[in-house]
């Protein structure tokens, strides 16, 4: 369950959406299983993704994304090719053109820019680091409680105090 920032123009999300997902097929899917309209290569055939067909050319699958925005910051980091044409791209777009361009090269927009490139990174971070984890751990306890009971922990010392106890 990806976390989702505020968008600031839902309507204009959506329609960059749609238009992404008319480049290629309804329901169209690479075969390593990659949907996503945006990571999908238009007028492949078969159904290619970005990280994909660079595979198939024995290119890198990683993109240096300019975190904050090219006139902002020089600082980049490399990001899987699919989620930079997906997530970072998109959700740049987001952004409000004055502090993305940032003509005037303002450092107040710049600082704008860097807590943006900040909040999207580590939302990032916990959807691709932290969730499965928590969904690991949830189906675990799961399948614990069916084999040894209820208060499985117990016997194995797991148990911790919580601030209601």
């Amino acid at each position: 369950m990806p976390n989702k920032l505020p968008t600031r123009d839902p309507i204009g999300k959506e329609l960059r959406r749609s238009r992404a997902q008319q480049r290629v097929d309804p329901d169209s899917k690479c075969a390593c299983g990659e949907s996503r309209p945006e990571a999908l290569i238009p007028g492949s055939y078969p159904v290619i993704c970005a990280k994909c067909q660079r595979k198939q050319k024995g290119q890198s699958v990683m993109d240096r994304h300019h975190v904050a925005g090219k006139a902002n910051h020089m600082l980049t980091i490399p990001i899987p090719v699919n989620d930079h044409r997906a997530i970072f791209n998109e959700d740049m777009h987001d952004w409000p053109k004055e502090t993305l361009e940032n003509p005037s090269k303002s450092p107040l927009l710049a600082a704008a820019a860097c807590i943006r490139a900040f909040c999207r990174f580590a939302t990032y971070l916990i959807d691709e680091l932290l969730f499965w984890i928590a969904d690991m751990l949830e189906r675990l306890h799961s399948v614990l409680m069916e084999k040894f009971g209820n208060n499985y922990w117990k016997n194995w010392h797991l148990h911790r105090k919580t601030p209601q106890q």
